[in-house]
Order: structure tokens, then C-alpha cells, then sequence
């Protein structure tokens, strides 16, 4: 039986915090996961920005609220759904998810959460595991499931090469050149062909 893991954003939808970036006008916040592979690092630094400017849970949510899925995600994931279980598994959280689930037909999502204040202001966060991409691959794999991953960013690596079929998904050339074996992909039309090369399903 086959399951296919997908990454949140950057794969199906914007990048939330670039999003907010802009939106907040606040450009260190354009700092992701494809540029920082140390996650913990990254969002302590972001919580520490969002002190600094007194912003919290609800200006993120705005933002949010107002994010669509990219150009031709929710076609894409509707027709992997059709002949595949899927996972998407993000180091997003729970209190981010939820509007964005909702535009996707509401996929199953694997994520974290965050710690808020009665305030509304954003304490910190429970990670669900640890290394929750690779280690969710990996649970998947001793109940019996043959895995297939895409995503595009440093954390992502751990689950694409514990698959038996992995690819990146609009990744950056960085990523790219450092894993030149790694097939890449920036069209949905690829990376089907290719999720379906992989579970010999005619295409």
C-alpha cells in the first residue's frame, strides 16, 4: 500500500510567513525553511520578531485568511487523492492549517501547535516529535506503507530520501545543486507523472 507525504508550503500553498512579511512590512520575516535547515532556530527568532513589534496570533491569522492555495494545487491534490492515500506533513501549526485545509477539500495534515497567551500573543511551540517529517515517514514505513515525498526546503530532505520514491517540488536552486541526485520538479504535471511512475500507474 502506498502513501504519498507532501510538504504544505511552498508545494500547495504560499510560504505563510512571506506572506506576513509583506503584509506586516516586516522583510526579516521572509526567512524560511529553505533558507534556515535548523527549525527550532528559525522560529525562536521569528517569536522574538513578533515580540519586538507586538504582533500576534490574530494579525497571522488575517493574513492567513486571505491566502489561496498556488495556481492548480487543489486539482492536483483531488487527482493524487483519487489513487492514493495522502499525508501532508508540515512544521506549520494547527492554528495556521486550518483556513488553508479548508480551501484544499480538507487533505489529512500532520502539523504542530503553537503556545498562545490569553492575549493572543504567541508564547512559543510544541513540535509533535522530533525530526516529525522523517520520523512520521518512518512510522508510516513499520505499519506497512511504501512512502512517496515532494517537498521543496532543508527539512523536507529527511523524508524524501527515507522514501522510496522522493522528489523535490519548486525548490531553490541551492537545494537543487546540493542534491544533484534528487529528481526536481516545478510543475504539478511533472510531479504527478512522476508519483505515478513510482506506483506503476499508467499516466
Amino acid at each position: 500500500m502506498y502513501v504519498t507525504c507532501l510538504d504544505l508550503e511552498g508545494v500547495l500553498v504560499p510560504e505563510i510567513w512571506i506572506a506576513f512579511a509583506e503584509a506586516s512590512g516586516i522583510p526579516e520575516l521572509k526567512r524560511t525553511t529553505r533558507d534556515e535547515p535548523d527549525y527550532n532556530k528559525l522560529m525562536n527568532w521569528r517569536l522574538g520578531i513578533l515580540k519586538e513589534h507586538g504582533l500576534g496570533l490574530k494579525e497571522i491569522q488575517e493574513t492567513i485568511a486571505v491566502i489561496d492555495p498556488l495556481s492548480g494545487a487543489k486539482d492536483f491534490l483531488d487527482e493524487l487523492r483519487s489513487f492514493t492515500q495522502v499525508i501532508i506533513i508540515s512544521d506549520t501549526f494547527e492554528q495556521f492549517a486550518a483556513p488553508l485545509m479548508k480551501k484544499l477539500n480538507w487533505p489529512t495534515i500532520f502539523c504542530n501547535s503553537l503556545n498562545v497567551a490569553p492575549d493572543g500573543m504567541i508564547t512559543g511551540f510544541t513540535m509533535r516529535c522530533e525530526q516529525s517529517k522523517l520520523t512520521t515517514i518512518k512510522a508510516l514505513q513499520s505499519i506497512g506503507y511504501i512512502t512517496i515525498a515532494s517537498g521543496d526546503s532543508y527539512n523536507d530532505l529527511g523524508m524524501i530520501r527515507a522514501s522510496q520514491s522522493g522528489f523535490l517540488f519548486k525548490s531553490t536552486e541551492q537545494i537543487k545543486a546540493d542534491h544533484p541526485d534528487l529528481p526536481a520538479f516545478d510543475t504539478y504535471e511533472e510531479l504527478m507523472i512522476a508519483i505515478k511512475k513510482s506506483m506503476n500507474i499508467p499516466f
